[in-house]
């Protein structure tokens, strides 16, 4: 990302170079075959784990072995080369494969553990089951499949946009801007009522021009970076449009 010390507006919306993890499986490099993993796992693997735990009714233990399964079994069986954008979102085709998967495992229980390529991502299930028990989703209560559909693309979302807030606070935080990540953190994150942009500039000590100046700037870098994670796991730039209409809306 091309630094900038202004809180104007600069820039693309889009990162320059166009990296897809599509593309970056089937590469002869096994450095970009990890490279490739890690950013799968790391975009999916919360809405794996959450959807295995609810679905098919797996403790934490059995749900984590089978969640890093699939990421492994994903390369190993080259599954994403069979992907075909133009019919359906990657999202929809890797929860069909996470059910093709679980079955399959289910059905041959007790079978050899794979070797192979390793996921190099730090798999905070501890942090999925506190979110998961925080939601207090009984899965009684999603009994059709449409609803456990629903339920992936939900966290699917929530799981990008948590991603890129990380980016956001880590970016912040090289920049000096720690006070602009601490205005996106009390008005955008909120749960609770929004304060007023007078109490967010008193609280922080700044003008409340610069509280919306340094906001406006913040939600831009927020959305840019919540992009540039879409656009890697996208196979194509028509798919990243509709994605990025669907979690934007509008204009990318």
């Amino acid at each position: 990302m091309a630094p900038t010390d202004s809180f104007a507006a600069g820039g693309g919306n889009f990162p320059a170079t166009r990296w897809s993890v599509v593309a970056a499986v089937r590469s002869g490099d096994s450095n970009e075959r990890s490279r490739a993993l890690d950013t799968l796992c790391a975009a999916y693997w919360k809405p794996v784990y959450k959807y295995i735990r609810l679905k098919y009714s797996k403790g934490p233990d059995e749900a984590q072995d089978l969640t890093q399964g699939l990421f492994i079994e994903l390369l190993e069986r080259d599954l994403l080369s069979r992907f075909e954008p133009q019919k359906s979102r990657l999202r929809t085709y890797l929860r069909l494969c996470v059910d093709s998967f679980v079955l399959n495992e289910i059905k041959h229980a007790g079978r050899q553990k794979r070797g192979g390529d390793a996921v190099h991502v730090a798999l905070d299930f501890g942090a999925a089951e506190g979110e998961l028990s925080a939601q207090t989703i009984d899965p009684a209560l999603i009994p059709s499949p449409e609803r456990f559909e629903e339920f992936f693309e939900k966290e699917w979302i929530r799981s990008l946009f948590s991603a890129a807030v990380e980016d956001l606070q880590e970016l912040c935080a090289d920049r000096g801007k720690q006070t602009a990540f601490a205005l996106f953190e009390s008005y955008d994150l909120a749960e609770d009522d929004h304060p007023s942009y007078a109490e967010l500039a008193a609280a922080n000590n700044i003008a409340a021009t610069d509280a919306t100046n340094q906001l406006s700037w913040v939600r831009r870098e927020f959305r840019r970076l919540a992009q540039e994670r879409l656009r890697a796991i996208c196979a194509t730039e028509e798919e990243f449009a509709r994605e990025a209409r669907t979690l934007f809306g509008g204009n990318r």
